[in-house]
């Protein structure tokens, strides 16, 4: 007799598309739940950013400090793991993090998506100047769909602020820059994904706290200010995180970057519906090129998140 217990590769698939899907959504609400605490609560935003990555580090090291395999792989870990680790936080999660947090609390959420979304058409280009890969005629149609809808976006309602801009530039290029810095801390695959992680944004963390309460000084946080970064630590970082790495064994490069890149139309979406970002038909129609062109320019060579 069949062993019914026993699941069908299509059926995991789609119960790891599913997931996937979820986890986007959880971090496509982070940017609703920042503009909630920078807005409503007063947070400012490097401070911010960095007390809900370094509560997620420490979730997240509590789980290491359970697994074997992790403790034993941090205690061989050599010199140069170390500083490689700790380039990844300072760029992936100090820089990239604190970044995006200002940009989100200088201009709307819609347009900080969509200037991030470019993070994987970045990863792509500086991959391919690297190997010397000339660009495919996706790559090209791909890149053509998305001026034309930055173009159709930028002229629509929602608008952008000079800070707001640069803030969300330097997003784009510590994105892009931790992207490679994770490929060459993860290619030999010596260190298990949960080491990299918790170690890279740990320290990343630990940047972003010192050098807000340098700048910003420690916030008076309210029963509601901690609810919301406890959420975003705990929900949409460590456990997000987990799902993300658990769908992926099941999903191909393709399938992963697709569900991935629905987060600009869902980030707008909320926006609309919670923060009062009403777009206009060209703001729509600009969204949904830079989605289609980035997922053709990128598909299938990039498979990377930007998590909020």
């Amino acid at each position: 007799m069949p062993d019914t217990g026993a699941q069908s590769p299509r059926t995991e698939q789609t119960r790891a598309l599913l997931l996937a899907l979820f986890v986007t959504m959880l971090w496509a609400s982070s940017w609703v739940l920042i503009r909630w605490g920078l807005e409503d609560e007063g947070l400012r935003p490097v401070t911010f950013a960095g007390i809900r990555y370094l509560l997620a580090a420490i979730l997240l090291a509590g789980v290491t400090a359970g697994t074997p395999s992790a403790r034993s792989a941090i205690a061989g870990m050599r010199t140069r793991s170390w500083v490689t680790l700790s380039m990844l936080g300072i760029v992936f999660v100090a820089l990239a993090q604190g970044a995006q947090f200002v940009a989100i609390d200088s201009q709307p959420a819609a347009t900080t998506s969509l200037v991030l979304s470019l993070t994987p058409l970045l990863v792509a280009g500086v991959s391919s100047l690297t190997l010397g890969e000339r660009p495919g005629a996706r790559q090209v149609v791909g890149a053509v769909f998305i001026v034309i809808g930055a173009i159709a976006y930028f002229l629509g309602d929602l608008g952008f602020t000079a800070v707001g801009m640069l803030a969300a530039g330097v997003g784009l290029l510590a994105n892009a820059s931790g992207a490679l810095i994770g490929r060459a801390a993860n290619r030999d695959r010596s260190l298990p994904p949960l080491v990299v992680t918790v170690v890279s944004m740990g320290v990343g963390a630990l940047a972003l706290v010192v050098g807000g309460v340098a700048v910003e000084g420690w916030p008076a946080m309210s029963g509601r200010a901690w609810l919301i970064v406890l959420w975003l630590a705990g929900v949409n970082t460590a456990l997000a995180f987990t799902l993300w790495n658990r769908s992926l064994q099941h999903l191909s490069a393709t399938e992963s970057a697709a569900v991935n890149n629905t987060m600009l139309i869902q980030i707008g979406l909320l926006a609309w519906a919670f923060l009062d970002e009403v777009p206009g038909v060209l703001d729509v129609l600009g969204m949904l090129a830079v989605s289609a062109g980035v997922y053709l320019a990128t598909r299938p060579r990039v498979e990377i998140e930007v998590p909020a």
